[in-house]
C-alpha cells in the first residue's frame, strides 16, 4: 500500500450530516435542600450567621451544638416559619417562600408558603398535636385540608401510618390518653401524610422520659433507611452517629464544622466541636 493509501485508510470518516448529534449531559438533580448565606437576628442578637449548607437528596443530616446555637432556627428558617433577614433557601430547586424579581427576592403570598410547606414535613419538639382530635384525625388532616384526598382517602391512608410506627391500635385515643412517645410517633406519621420530599426533626426527643426515646429513635432510623431526606436537630450523639450521612456542628449561629459522622465525631478539628464533644460523651 503506498504510503498516501495508508494515510488515508488511517483517517476516519467524517461525521455526515444526518448523523445523531452525542446526548447531552443529564443536569444533576436539585439539592434537595440549599441554604445560601442565611442571616438571622431576635431582638438585636444574631442567630444565624451566614449559614451556607447543601443537602443531598434521601440522605439524612444531624444538627448538633449548645443549647441557643441556632440549630432549631436553622430548621424554621428552611420551612419559612422563620424569615431570614439575608440570603435565601431552597427546596428540590424551589426558593421558600420568596420569589425572584430581577435582582431582588420579594416574599410570596401567605397562601403560597403554606402550598410549599405542606411538602416540607416537620416534627416539633412538643408534638403539637390537636388535642380535641383523635389520633387518626390528627394524622389525616392535613391532607383533606390542603385538598389532596377525600376524607375517607385521608383516614385511610391515616391508618396504614399510624401501623407504620407502631399505633395501629390507638387510632381512636385522643393526645392526653397517650404517652410522650407514643404523640411523637403521632407527630411523626402526621407529618409523612402529605408525603414531603423532606421532613425536619426538631430535637424530637428532647421532651420525652428516657425510656421513651427509644421507640420515637427506631420509627426514625426506619425512615432513614427508607431514602427519605431528613434533616434531625438532636443531642443523641450515637443515633447521630448510626444514622446520619452528614454531621453539622453550630457554634453561636455559624457552622464551624460538617463532615461524615466518623470525622466529626471521632475526629473533631474545632475546638467548640471538640470542647462540646468532650461534656456530651
Amino acid at each position: 500500500m503506498t504510503t498516501a493509501a495508508t494515510a488515508l485508510a488511517a483517517t476516519p470518516p467524517a461525521a455526515t450530516a444526518n448523523a445523531p448529534a452525542p446526548a447531552p449531559a443529564p443536569a444533576p438533580a436539585p439539592a434537595a435542600i440549599e441554604v445560601h448565606d442565611v442571616h438571622k437576628w431576635f431582638a438585636g442578637r444574631r442567630v444565624l450567621d451566614g449559614v451556607n449548607l447543601t443537602v443531598r437528596p434521601g440522605t439524612v443530616t444531624a444538627v448538633l451544638g449548645r443549647s441557643g446555637s441556632g440549630k432549631s432556627t436553622l430548621l424554621r428558617v428552611v420551612n419559612h416559619l422563620e424569615k431570614p433577614e439575608t440570603g435565601y433557601v431552597s427546596v428540590g430547586g424551589e426558593l421558600i417562600g420568596v420569589q425572584r424579581h430581577g435582582s431582588r427576592l420579594r416574599e410570596l403570598s401567605e397562601r403560597a408558603i403554606l402550598t410549599q410547606r405542606s411538602r416540607i414535613g416537620f416534627v416539633f419538639q412538643n408534638f403539637n398535636l390537636f388535642p380535641h382530635l383523635t389520633v387518626l384525625d390528627n394524622v389525616a388532616a392535613a391532607p383533606v385540608a390542603t385538598g389532596r384526598l377525600r376524607r375517607a382517602e385521608a383516614r385511610a391512608l391515616g391508618r396504614e401510618l399510624l401501623e407504620r410506627v407502631g399505633l395501629g391500635d390507638r387510632t381512636g385515643a385522643y393526645p392526653r390518653q397517650l404517652s410522650g412517645g407514643q404523640q411523637q410517633r403521632v407527630a411523626i406519621a402526621r407529618a409523612l401524610a402529605l408525603r414531603p420530599g423532606v421532613i425536619l426533626f426538631d430535637e424530637p426527643t428532647s421532651a420525652l422520659d428516657p425510656e421513651l426515646v427509644g421507640e420515637v429513635l427506631s420509627v426514625i432510623k426506619d425512615l432513614a433507611t427508607g431514602g427519605t431526606t431528613l434533616v434531625i436537630v438532636t443531642h443523641e450523639i450515637g443515633f447521630a452517629r448510626e444514622v446520619a450521612d452528614e454531621v453539622v456542628f453550630l457554634h453561636d449561629g455559624r457552622i464551624v464544622e460538617q463532615g461524615p459522622p466518623e470525622q466529626v465525631l471521632d475526629r473533631p478539628v474545632h475546638p467548640r466541636t471538640r470542647e462540646f464533644l468532650s461534656r456530651v460523651l
